[in-house]
């Protein structure tokens, strides 16, 4: 009998616990646990690649796990923009990288609620509407300079009525002089440039030929020491889209009765708005430029 009760006792005390085992505990995903396989992954900045990303950007997001993807949304990064910036934005949530709202004498980092995308409009920003680059300039190096603290990644993006034959070559010193004082108030900045959006007119008027100028000189001039985001290249699908020689956003880019933006609807001829699909799928060259910079 004794016998049989020692059997019974040491039975029970070799029966596993329903308790939690504390060496396996579940880690919520936060900036501050980065390596959780949810979806932010290593948060900190690399050495970045310089060069040019263009429609290629869109497979090679498509191909990067999620974890590598999810780094850019903690990335302290600024982009300002107009109408067509709002395409992008929206494209770039669908795809699951929002950019929080910036607006006026707002900064970059969010304090308590973490690092991440800043994206705003000049409108709301600065009270600036198309067809003004040098007080676009003026506002986003403000906005940078309350920033400089925490400022990591410097997105600007011109409008479509920015550029024109008439200015071409006097937004070309100002965005220079602009990008070179950057640099030097805010060490360390990345930056990643944009080519300036094209509308499907392609008369003279509406400055086709010297956005897509304005365009090859951003590529020759900061390739090799920053990332250009090739917009030209991703509307036109590769140049294929052209008339007499001065290219033009693809039918099928643009924002139409069959595809209209999101945000503004269906595009006259003298506008470059992108579709609601397109810009789905645009954005993600966008975000694997912002990626490039700082991976």
């Amino acid at each position: 009998m004794r016998h049989l009760l020692f059997l019974l006792l040491l039975a029970g005390c070799a029966s596993p616990s329903n308790d939690p085992s504390p060496a396996s505990p579940t880690s919520p995903t936060t900036p501050t646990n980065p390596t959780d396989p949810g979806t932010v992954g290593n948060v900190a900045l690399g050495n970045g690649q310089p060069g040019i990303v263009g429609i290629a950007g869109i497979e090679a997001w498509d191909k990067l796990i999620a974890t590598e993807k999810g780094r850019i949304k903690n990335w302290n990064t600024l982009f300002l923009h107009q109408s067509v910036g709002q395409d992008l934005e929206e494209g770039a949530k669908a795809n699951g990288v929002t950019f929080d709202y910036f607006g006026p004498k707002d900064l970059v980092d969010k304090g308590g609620e973490g690092k991440g995308l800043r994206g705003g409009i000049f409108v709301d920003v600065g009270g600036i509407p198309n067809g003004n680059p040098y007080e676009k300039i003026r506002v986003f190096k403000e906005a940078a300079l309350r920033s400089k603290a925490t400022l990591k990644i410097a997105v600007f993006k011109f409008g479509y009525a920015d550029v024109l034959d008439t200015n071409r070559e006097q937004v070309k010193t100002a965005y220079k002089t602009f990008v070179d004082e950057l640099r030097q108030q805010i060490p360390g900045i990345r930056f990643v440039h944009m080519t300036p959006p094209l509308v499907y007119s392609t008369t003279a008027e509406e400055g086709n030929a010297a956005k897509a100028n304005v365009g090859q000189w951003m590529k020759d001039t900061f390739k090799s020491t920053d990332v250009v985001f090739d917009l030209q290249a991703v509307e036109t699908n590769d140049g294929a889209c052209q008339q007499s020689n001065v290219p033009r956003i693809c039918q099928d880019n643009r924002a139409s009765a069959a595809d209209p933006s999101e945000v503004n609807g269906v595009d006259s001829d003298g506008q470059g708005h992108l579709g609601k699909k397109a810009s789905q799928r645009i954005s993600k060259a966008l975000l694997y430029a912002i990626y490039q910079v700082g991976k």
